[in-house]
């Protein structure tokens, strides 16, 4: 009976990828036509694998395999990001990006060849690896302390912004078997569920060595988007937490703004993070993208939902932004809700209707609210309209990540954002510096024309390399590719909805 299971599990993992290979094909093959022209490629902004495998037409009907799990495994051995890169070059589908990127990919197919070479011994297969030794797994480390490092190593990706870090790493991401163990998660997400299991294990003598052993359960190839620390809560524990995932065979593919040594840079107590620093070097292969180019700038940007005014408090009374927000709701009167959060807690909107909300800056930024507040509002609404966004320095340093956080959220909820600003998105950002910068600003000669251009300047390293990938984003959220592929997947999911409830 219980081979009969397996068999039976592993006939329908290579059934739903073969559904998922035909359909992510033809998403991406729209995709990527789109961004060709700029002389890159650009990730595609569905996440396939999450939405369609519970999509009725996911199910496309195939004659029976012999072997299912042999065939996985034979299309995993001839495939990679590389491969599919070289394979949509040569049908014309992109054009040839950079030589940075094609490096990375060369890293990144490395990495996906050892991983096929080594998925055994990795135990990757989530229906190879036994139910019965995961449940036990803490337990047993309990009496018997054991290590157990995975023969792979994982890949750690820096660069600037707009290099096509998260591109890259996703075209690897959904090139692999879908019958792995693997997880692909912004880091906000990743420790905002940390945290929740952390309360669930209250009381427990190690509550991490629980949380780990459940993760490296559910995936043992983790791929966080975006590693950025800034929270002092989430350093403290980042060291054990991952030492606890490497010793289960965790394997961490990552992509970043900072070089490791660059993380958490100035933060408190960062003596107690630097342990994580040294882990993480070596259990990952570390690789730089080099690029000069910004692709996400490349876009064609418009003003189209981005509106500034030479009369920031003129733009504001006028009530342009209401009347754009009720156009886009159509008929329907918007009103106050609600959407829960977490543990019971939940967040109020104070306006909203047809999947779209509106908020003054102040409530949503000037507030005690984070990532999960964040999360919690894309995953009702589609749209936010923003009034008032300010120009951002010492005074308002906090609000100022708060935003940084936001647009963060939004960008990988592909979220349209509308919105009234006093600047442009670089113009936001003007007066935050990091320090090394903070040495090169130019002192006038007289002392008062200097203690002018220092006025509200805000010196902070985290804000200051996090504010180029908020420009960016804001640059690439306001484009008309981005509109368009917003508008596609609200109109996928919209339909999802209908054949649902039919």
């Amino acid at each position: 009976m219980g081979i009969a299971i397996r068999s039976l599990r592993q006939f329908r993992s290579a059934f739903r990828h073969r559904g998922y290979i035909h359909l992510n094909n033809f998403v991406n093959r729209r995709t990527f036509s789109v961004d060709a022209n700029h002389g890159s490629i650009f990730r595609s902004i569905y996440n396939v694998e999450s939405s369609l495998f519970s999509h009725p037409s996911s199910v496309i009907s195939r004659a029976l395999c012999a072997d299912a799990a042999k065939a996985v495994t034979a299309d995993a051995s001839q495939g990679g990001p590389l491969v599919e890169y070289e394979r949509r070059i040569a049908t014309g589908e992109l054009v040839d990006g950079d030589s940075c990127q094609v490096a990375t990919l060369r890293e990144l197919q490395r990495l996906y060849d050892e991983l096929v070479e080594s998925a055994d011994a990795c135990q990757l297969d989530r229906y190879a690896a036994s139910k019965k030794s995961g449940r036990s797994r803490w337990l047993w480390s309990r009496l018997m302390p054991q290590s157990s490092y995975s023969p792979v190593k994982g890949l750690y990706l820096y660069g600037g912004v707009g290099t096509g870090k998260t591109m890259l790493m996703d075209l690897f991401f959904y090139q692999l078997p879908s019958n792995w163990r693997k997880k692909r998660i912004h880091f906000h997400d990743f420790m905002l569920n940390i945290h929740s299991r952390l309360r669930k294990h209250e009381g427990v003598s190690d509550p991490l060595e629980v949380v780990a052993g459940e993760i490296s359960d559910e995936a043992i190839l983790l791929c966080l988007d975006e590693f950025m620390v800034t929270d002092v809560a989430d350093a403290l524990i980042l060291n054990r937490l991952f030492r606890h995932l490497f010793s289960n065979g965790v394997i961490l593919v990552s992509t970043s703004n900072r070089a490791p040594d660059k993380l958490y840079e100035g933060g408190l107590q960062r003596d107690l993070f630097l342990p994580f620093i040294s882990t993480l070097k070596e259990r990952c292969v570390v690789h730089e993208i080099g690029s000069s180019v910004d692709y996400r700038k490349l876009t064609s940007a418009q003003q189209g939902f981005y509106f500034v005014g030479e009369d920031f408090a003129s733009l504001i009374r006028s009530g342009l932004l209401r009347q754009k927000f009720k156009l886009l709701v159509g008929e329907q009167e918007p009103h106050p809700q609600e959407v829960e959060v977490v543990m019971g807690r939940t967040l109020r909107v104070p306006l909203g209707a047809e999947g779209c909300a509106y908020f003054p800056f102040e409530e949503l930024c000037d507030r005690p609210l984070g990532a999960a507040d964040y999360l919690a509002l894309c995953k009702n609404f589609h749209t936010l309209a923003l009034e008032g966004i300010p120009i951002f320095g010492l005074h308002n340093r906090t609000a100022a990540y708060r935003f940084v956080t936001l647009v963060d959220v939004m960008y990988e909820n592909k979220a349209r954002l509308m919105c009234t600003a006093e600047g442009s998105p670089s113009d936001l950002f003007e007066k935050i510096v990091t320090i090394s910068d903070a040495r090169h600003v130019a002192p006038r000669t007289s002392s008062r024309s200097r203690k002018n251009d220092l006025v509200d300047l805000c010196v902070d390293n985290e804000l200051g390399f996090a504010k180029d990938r908020t420009i960016s984003r804001l640059t690439e959220m306001n484009s008309k590719e981005y509109l368009e592929q917003h508008a596609a997947m609200v109109g996928w999911n919209e339909r999802s909805q209908e054949e649902k409830s039919v």
